[in-house]
């Protein structure tokens, strides 16, 4: 499969056939790895502008994703690798639920979809999680709401004591 870099760890293809096999994840793996951000992106879809968005994700354990929603945007997720929480808020950045996902043959849930505007973030709780996600396209930046009250990915300092922080939250309340 050829790729095209769009950053240091987000890549497209342009093959009209698709396929994913083991050495296409251990590549993913490796360009996470060589990531300042830890995580790798394979976009399966043509470009931004396409109606639906695929994407073969891996990310590496305490990565931060700022929790976030998306306007008018259905998502679905499917792990294939390693465990996560997807931890779901409301405006005030109360958690209201946590889904736990982990692959297939962990016995978890492996898959979900949600089609409402909710703020959520993805916690990788195994040392990597791979993923695949869709939506719907085009990408647009602004069809993207990132919560005030979370800390931004310029915060370094404040990210770590932000995921601790949810992580004690998570276990305290009985979500896990």
């Amino acid at each position: 499969m050829t790729y095209k870099y769009v950053t240091e760890d987000v890549l497209y293809t342009s093959e009209p056939i698709v396929k994913v096999d083991r050495d296409t994840i251990a590549f993913l793996e490796s360009v996470a790895k060589k990531s300042s951000r830890r995580q790798s992106r394979l976009c399966t879809h043509s470009n931004e502008s396409d109606k639906v968005h695929e994407m073969l994700i891996i990310h590496e354990k305490d990565i931060y994703v700022r929790p976030h929603k998306h306007l008018s945007k259905s998502e679905s997720f499917h792990i294939m690798q390693g465990e996560v929480d997807i931890v779901l808020f409301d405006a005030s950045g109360e958690i209201t639920s946590v889904i736990e996902l982990g692959e297939y043959n962990s016995g978890k849930p492996f898959y979900y979809r949600f089609n409402i505007e909710v703020y959520h973030t993805v916690m990788i709780i195994s040392d990597v999680a791979v993923f695949h996600e869709t939506t719907l396209g085009p990408f647009n930046p602004e069809e993207t709401v990132y919560a005030s009250w979370a800390p931004s990915v310029e915060e370094t300092s404040a990210i770590k004591q932000y995921i601790e922080n949810l992580k004690q939250l998570i276990d305290q309340r009985g979500f896990r």
